[in-house]
């Protein structure tokens, strides 16, 4: 079953890149959550797209919005990937990507796992699916345009 926008986003507890436990409940009345899942650590596109969002976390904080990533990987390999490329948001690793199973998100020819994302708002509705994987700067592109209209209304 996938999520769609305005179905309450599934809870999770993962652990970052620097071990700590992250809980979706964590933001839930605090922050908007930007949540995507990609495929693999240091990979052509997953590094665009994780570079993307470095480039905009900024912005991305400045409208009350907190980045996540989430992939297969080992705690251990996202420590490796955000300090080579001084990604300042979290990463977390969802081993036997349980928590992509429980949103949904889609894989690529059915084996490669899927690029999506997500935006989860204060109350923990998600308010908005991208779900593309190649269209690496759109996921950030898209998101702040989403960000935008919902700061508006």
């Amino acid at each position: 079953m996938s999520i769609k926008i305005g179905d309450s986003a599934p809870e999770f507890s993962l652990t970052s890149q620097n071990g700590s436990t992250i809980s979706l409940r964590d933001f839930r009345g605090k922050k908007v959550v930007v949540l995507y899942f990609y495929p693999k650590d240091d990979t052509p596109g997953c590094t665009a797209e994780s570079c993307a969002f470095r480039d905009q976390y900024e912005v991305f904080k400045t409208a009350g919005a907190e980045v996540i990533g989430i992939s297969g990987d080992s705690r251990e390999s996202h420590q490796r990937f955000a300090t080579k490329y001084n990604l300042p948001f979290t990463l977390l690793s969802d081993p036997g990507d349980q928590v992509r199973k429980q949103y949904g998100a889609t894989t690529a020819f059915g084996f490669i796992p899927g690029r999506v994302t997500y935006i989860i708002d204060q109350n923990g509705i998600v308010q908005y699916v991208f779900d593309s994987m190649l269209n690496f700067n759109g996921h950030v592109q898209e998101s702040l345009k989403k960000l935008q209209q919902l700061s508006s209304i």
